[in-house]
């Protein structure tokens, strides 16, 4: 019964988080193990003391500080001096500032937020299809869950309990590959379409704006320096960069201002608590995924289909694909990652850093596809672009990301070879 309890809550659209705590709680009425619930709310709590999770609202909080301060601005025109000149340069000036956005924020819908709403009307006026415009900003977002620092990381870190540190670094190759994927099918539809032509910044320009973004850059330098050196945690370089943003956009740039800061640490509390939340309803569940014995059961069950790791993990693309379709992306990665972990490690070999990379881009692609599709109707809403047209436009990245996922499915060191 519990399987169905568990089905239907989710089809009636009832939050993840409740979902996870509610099955929990019939799963130990029907068993009539009751003596559970004397330590349900402490269960709740255990799945919380972990050290890594503050990391997820500093780095929450380094992303609303760089947006208040005016960074992003600075990081699309440095973006120019590098790609602006190319044919269709504003197109992988749009990628190149994803990029940078990706190594401060590590959330994808902030990140689409923000370039939807800075880069889509900007590709307009210079003469691109808006289709493309907003579908070029929302591919762009699916950088942050791999490019460290990712909070979709953070998460995978804390319930696989793998160094967060080492998942970062397995997610920086995989990141430049489906950055450089991303720029190969910019390229080709410019082939078809025929771009605008870009324009070059002059030397005095272009200094001016690199002049002008290097304190933005101290920020992704401090947070992946400060883990490949040894000398701070994944949660102390947060704490560092959310210090060094607010410090930035107060002092340097002068657009950040103290009496913003509440209101940026409010909207920081309340997002952090939704996914704090879910991770603590996810490990009052693992009591409905021992006592099922869910892994060994399935694990069992794909054994007899196939015992080749590269297989087994095009099947887990699959149905993930599917799941990612329906369920946000954090909130999946809650769910899925304790019953199919341990099947990939334990009876395929595959390294947790891997399986870690390959289901965290897997289920973020959720926020591009219907029917939930969060990214897309949030490109939607700050592009005025409708839902449809940017999915037309939005196919080849999706092939593209599909492509990246059998590699890195295929090859286990483009995530394990850094580490």
């Amino acid at each position: 019964m519990t399987p169905f309890v568990f089905a239907f809550k989710l089809l009636i659209g009832v939050p993840v988080a409740l979902v996870l705590a509610l099955t929990a709680i019939w799963y130990v009425w029907e068993s009539d193990n009751l003596v559970l619930y004397d330590s349900f709310a402490q269960k709740m709590f255990s799945g919380l003391e972990n050290y890594g999770l503050l990391a997820i609202p500093l780095f929450m909080l380094t992303g609303e500080m760089m947006n208040e301060g005016g960074m992003t601005r600075r990081l699309i025109n440095a973006a120019r001096v590098f790609v602006g000149g190319f044919r269709g340069g504003l197109a992988y000036i749009n990628l190149l500032a994803n990029m940078f956005m990706a190594a401060i924020i590590g959330s994808a819908t902030a990140q689409i937020a923000v370039m939807a709403r800075a880069m889509t009307p900007e590709m307009e006026r210079e003469g691109y299809d808006t289709g493309f415009a907003a579908a070029t900003t929302a591919a762009g977002g699916l950088l942050a869950p791999v490019i460290p620092p990712s909070m979709l990381f953070v998460i995978f870190g804390v319930l696989a309990q793998v160094p967060i540190g080492d998942m970062f670094l397995a997610g920086i190759l995989p990141g430049l590959l489906l950055s450089a994927s991303f720029a190969a099918v910019i390229f080709c539809i410019g082939l078809v379409r025929g771009f605008p032509a870009g324009s070059w910044y002059a030397r005095g320009e272009a200094l001016r704006a690199l002049a002008a973004c290097l304190p933005a850059l101290t920020i992704p330098v401090a947070i992946i320096g400060g883990i490949l050196l040894g000398i701070a945690t994944p949660t102390e370089s947060a704490a560092v960069a959310s210090t060094i943003a607010f410090l930035v956009g107060w002092l340097v740039y002068r657009e950040l201002k103290p009496s913003a800061l509440w209101a940026m640490f409010v909207r920081t509390a309340v997002n952090a608590s939704m996914i704090v939340f879910m991770i603590a309803a996810a490990s009052v569940f693992g009591w409905v995924i021992i006592y099922e014995a869910l892994p060994q059961k399935l694990a069992a069950l794909m054994v007899t289909i196939t015992d080749d790791p590269f297989l087994f993990l095009l099947i887990v693309n699959l149905v993930l694909l599917c799941v990612g379709m329906l369920i946000d992306g954090i909130a999946a990665v809650i769910l899925v990652t304790p019953i199919l972990l341990p099947i990939a490690t334990g009876n395929y070999d595959i390294s947790p850093f891997q399986f870690g990379v390959v289901i965290c881009l897997n289920l973020v692609l959720g926020l591009l596809t219907p029917p939930v599709g969060v990214g897309l109707y949030i490109t939607s809403s700050m592009s005025g672009v409708s839902p449809g047209r940017i999915l037309r436009s939005l196919w080849p990245f999706l092939l593209a990301v599909a492509v990246v996922l059998v590699l890195l499915s295929r090859f286990p060191w483009l995530s394990t070879a850094l580490i």
